[in-house]
């Protein structure tokens, strides 16, 4: 059968209209899952944030490690001084015969987290013997390397690692992709930490472990 010009159109266009929307709805399914996919991971990192924000595991072991926090001109943060304050309960308590403190600098500054953290711990009653002050990481992960390295260099097998609860399930994550045992153990917060601020920080963690894990970092 001959087609006239004229129906050639009308032959033609519902089969590519047909394979256009095939092509739509596959482009759909496909952002619908990558859009599914995001919210659980974002979901399930936030359960494992809370999970370790409220868990606290001190327990007897080799050495307490303290994550760095902003120092003032040689004066620790708030957040650092809680810290080491919980730092400096669970040394008290017998549960581990050395402390570590961890944290760099500004390469302006004079003083760094570690050594800040060293000294308040010295004023505070913690003999010199008992503090190994790292001084020259730059973050989550270059703290954790630089922990493991302290850890195989004075026969640390398991560790207590002190930070705020938010911040607990990355330092464990990295922890353990080191080699390193830890046992995560929050600094008390208190109720004056605005939800704001509480958002802040989860977004903070999430954006930052999912960096870690995609090795963005």
């Amino acid at each position: 059968m001959i087609v006239p010009r004229d129906n050639l159109r009308s032959v033609r266009g519902p089969a590519w209209s047909s394979s256009k929307s095939g092509w739509d709805r596959v482009l759909l399914w496909t952002v619908g899952a990558v859009i599914a996919g995001a919210v659980a991971w974002v979901l399930w990192v936030n359960g494992q944030i809370g999970y370790y924000a409220h868990r606290d595991e001190a327990r007897p072991a080799d050495a307490i490690a303290v994550f760095g926090a902003a120092e003032y001109d040689g004066r620790p943060s708030p957040v650092l001084r809680a810290r080491l304050d919980h730092a400096l309960d669970l040394y008290q308590r017998g549960l581990a015969p050395m402390i570590i403190t961890l944290g760099g600098g500004d390469p302006a500054d004079r003083h760094s987290e570690g050594g800040v953290g060293h000294d308040y711990l010295l004023a505070h009653g913690v003999p010199e013997p008992a503090i190994i002050a790292e001084t020259e990481s730059d973050n989550t992960e270059e703290s954790a390397e630089r922990l493991a390295v302290i850890a195989r260099a004075n026969g640390l097998k398991n560790i207590v690692v002190v930070s705020d609860g938010t911040h607990l399930f990355r330092i464990h994550a990295i922890c353990e992709h080191d080699g390193l045992t830890v046992y995560t153990s929050p600094r008390p917060v208190g109720r004056s930490i605005v939800r704001q601020q509480r958002v802040k920080r989860l977004l903070h963690e999430i954006v930052s472990y999912t960096a870690w894990r995609l090795h963005m970092h």
